[in-house]
């Protein structure tokens, strides 16, 4: 997904690499803008068997009232639904990667999206592959953890179920499509996606180390986000077989009851204080309760341990079944509702 960066060629670089076949991961470029510079960039990448298809409704989207500053959100919202229509509609993939034009991947990219689509064709209880960190039944592969800073994060195999759709690289099927492009909203779209109504209790699933990190501090979002946060989460550079890797322990019957007993009798319960003093514990796991039925609760204990605090539709960053899973001071740490814990509240945001 490009528009006026002629530094995708970053990325670009980065998906010939470390593509393991150019049959089965064919790459198109869908520019967005008309920027010459972007598109002349693009285009000697044709060499490598890289197309470019570009979106042909460059006016200005009409916005909602009061919306004028958001044009930007407007567009891209358009843009990824031309996009897509054009790769599951006119081309027919049964399955997309979607990685935008300041994305940089990690060595083994294409073998956990392999593992992924592998589990989204198994299990109906997921809707996404993020390669980047974001509970119940699963969306799509996700390549990006919001909670991947270097020092919350240290084993590159580790893989995790999420109820928070991340973005920032991931995979999307054919069948996810048909439920969603009719009802694909004008702007917005990724908060659009995180919502229950498109989600319907289905989860992503997220690496513990980042397969994305993101170069493109200037966006529609001003930079702001990207100083504070995004520039600190690296893409891992340890390169994990995942496509040999047997997927059953992600599936929802066999990682749910393993995932309550980790994080609710394995676990030791822990005070965020105690966390703050505690040191060199890099075998043990702590837990760290919260009260979900007081935002306030997760978000003052977030922002003590240094992770995300906001939530969207009632889902705090990168939570499954409520639980936040991240590493502090080199042990693996649950900030974890109180139980008995009834689901997620959509009146809970931030």
């Amino acid at each position: 997904m490009a528009c006026n960066r002629p530094t995708v060629s970053k990325a670009l670089d980065k998906l010939l690499a470390y593509r393991p076949s150019a049959a089965k991961f064919p790459i198109v470029v869908s520019q967005d803008c008309g920027h010459a510079e972007t598109k002349a960039t693009i285009q000697r990448y044709g060499q490598h068997g890289v197309q470019l298809i570009e979106q042909p409704d460059l006016g200005t989207p009409k916005v909602e009232r009061g919306h004028q500053s958001f044009v930007g959100y407007y567009k891209i919202s358009r843009h990824y639904k031309w996009a897509l229509t054009q790769m599951f509609d006119v081309k027919h993939y049964d399955a997309v990667i979607i990685v935008e034009d300041d994305l940089e991947i990690a060595p083994d990219f294409f073998e956990y999206m392999t593992l992924g689509n592998t589990l989204l064709q198994r299990d109906p209880t997921l809707w996404c592959i993020s390669d980047h960190v974001p509970s119940a039944l699963t969306q799509t592969p996700l390549a990006w953890n919001d909670n991947g800073k270097e020092n919350y994060v240290k084993d590159p195999a580790a893989l995790f179920r999420s109820d928070f759709f991340g973005g920032l690289g991931w995979l999307l099927r054919k069948n996810m499509w048909d439920e969603l492009r009719d009802k694909w909203p004008k702007s917005f779209w990724d908060d659009w996606i995180r919502d229950n109504a498109q989600r319907k209790n289905r989860a992503c699933i997220r690496p513990e180390v980042p397969r994305t990190g993101t170069f493109g501090r200037i966006g529609v979002s001003q930079g702001q986000f990207y100083d504070q946060h995004l520039k600190f989460i690296k893409p891992s550079k340890v390169s994990v077989p995942f496509s040999q890797h047997d997927p059953s322990p992600l599936t929802k019957e066999i990682y749910d009851p393993a995932f309550i007993t980790r994080v609710y009798e394995t676990a030791e319960l822990l005070s965020a204080s105690a966390a703050r003093e505690r040191r060199g514990d890099t075998l043990q796991e702590y837990r760290i309760e919260y009260d979900y039925a007081s935002p306030k609760s997760f978000e003052t204990l977030a922002r003590t341990l240094g992770i995300m605090s906001d939530w969207k539709d009632g889902v705090p960053r990168t939570a499954y079944m409520g639980v936040v899973t991240f590493v502090y001071h080199g042990a693996r740490y649950h900030l974890a509702p109180h139980r008995p814990w009834t689901g997620y509240k959509t009146d809970h945001n931030d």
